[in-house]
């Protein structure tokens, strides 16, 4: 997390974070003051159309930079400053998980962050291929000799020490492209950050990670899934298709311009057929200066119905291939802008036989009307997370009174 000036209102500095989420069809841009009391402010909200992007992936830079300067100028203009980086979501079907361990002898000291470091470390050890860029590694438990599922090992005492972590990786050439089009509008990326992790650090409560959760990220390119059980990170995923698949079925049925379809399906559609009455007309521009013309509500959900059962599905398989099915009691949270429709909820508890809630973002002050909506939960979850990381600075520089030596010493200790 970096300091910024405020420029134009010239009042003293103040702790911004910024996040940006570049989707497939909507680019936003947030910036959060870090309070004294440890929350997040909103003081700024900027969003576009976003043009360039395609299931997460950049498809025209020069058009995307436009979109981001669009959100960000936006925002900058809300919240009276000026900011230089950000921290930024990537998604796409590139995005790959696995989950690996690492051992380190303790030899009977008692365990130290260092030692944590170290094991977590050999975890990450894995080999990675040369295109492949490493985003994440999330710690899941540790185990010290016999004693198994322990959360903070620190200050504990043993012989040896094994951590299991989930490491997210990503294809290096995708990730490139995003960090340039935010380097064509003068900004710089603080970290790339997993879309669907950042969402669920936006829209879940302890309890729900705790209990086994599967947050669904549904947006206009891709679904995001990260699964949750005993507090950690399980498997991540994404699934290269999302509601632009909606939105042009709408289109192509129904004869209507793509944008049509769009505002078509924000405010008319429904995802069960059951809940819409018969009797319910709505307008349907033509294409090529042909009048509009009268259709019920109802059709249009019939459309509507077969895809949403389509998109579950291909979440359901990919819950049960990741073999956490019968793990996740607490549900599942949808999130994105897909989520938002009507019946969604209602059709997604009768495929899945579980309970599903709309996540929005929680515990925000400020402007937080601007991003109380299943779709911010992206890139509010950025703030959270470069909070995590201004935290984690805090911490490693209190710790920095060490010597050099020392430090070395404590990272390789036991490894020779």
């Amino acid at each position: 997390m970096r300091e910024f000036k405020n420029t134009m209102s010239k009042t003293a500095e103040r702790n911004l974070i910024v996040g940006l989420d570049i989707g497939t069809s909507k680019v936003k841009a947030v910036v959060g003051e870090l309070l004294a009391d440890d929350q997040i402010s909103i003081v700024g909200v900027g969003t576009h159309n976003a043009q360039g992007m395609d299931k997460g992936g950049v498809n025209d830079l020069n058009l995307v930079v436009k979109s981001v300067q669009s959100a960000v100028s936006e925002m900058e203009l809300m919240a009276d400053c000026q900011v230089s980086s950000v921290f930024m979501s990537i998604s796409g079907r590139h995005v790959k998980c696995q989950n690996e361990s690492g051992m380190v002898p303790i030899n009977n000291q008692e365990v130290t962050q260092e030692d944590v470091d170290n094991v977590i470390h050999a975890a990450r050890s894995v080999p990675i291929a040369s295109e492949r860029r490493l985003l994440h590694v999330l710690p899941q438990e540790f185990t010290i000799d016999v004693q198994e599922g322990i959360k903070n090992p620190v200050g504990m005492s043993g012989v040896r020490m094994e951590a299991e972590a989930h490491i997210i990786t990503c294809a290096d050439d995708m990730a490139k492209n995003l960090v340039k089009c935010i380097e064509r509008c003068d900004l710089s990326s603080d970290q790339l950050i997993f879309s669907a992790l950042a969402s669920s650090y936006a829209v879940l409560t302890d309890d729900e990670r705790e209990l086994g959760v599967c947050v669904v990220d549904i947006g206009g390119g891709t679904m995001d899934i990260v699964i949750y059980t005993d507090g950690a990170i399980r498997h991540t995923a994404v699934i290269p298709v999302a509601g632009n698949q909606i939105t042009s079925d709408i289109a192509k049925i129904f004869r209507t311009p793509i944008s049509n379809a769009e505002e078509i399906k924000v405010n008319y559609a429904c995802a069960l057929k059951d809940m819409v009455s018969m009797e319910e007309n709505i307008e349907v521009p033509s294409v090529g200066g042909r009048p509009a013309r009268a259709m019920s509500r109802h059709t249009l959900a019939e459309v509507i119905e077969p895809r949403y059962q389509e998109l579950f599905e291909l979440v359901q398989k990919e819950i049960r291939a990741s073999g956490f099915e019968e793990q996740i009691a607490a549900g599942l949270v949808l999130t994105g802008g897909t989520a938002k429709m009507e019946g969604a909820v209602e059709f997604a508890e009768e495929i899945f036989q579980m309970p599903v809630r709309v996540g929005k973002p929680i515990n925000m002050r400020g402007l937080s009307e601007y991003t109380d909506d299943s779709s911010f939960a992206t890139v509010v979850g950025l703030l959270h997370y470069g909070k995590m990381q201004a935290d984690n600075k805090k911490t490693s520089k209190q710790k920095s009174g060490e010597s050099f030596f020392q430090r070395v010493q404590s990272w390789f200790k036991g490894e020779f």
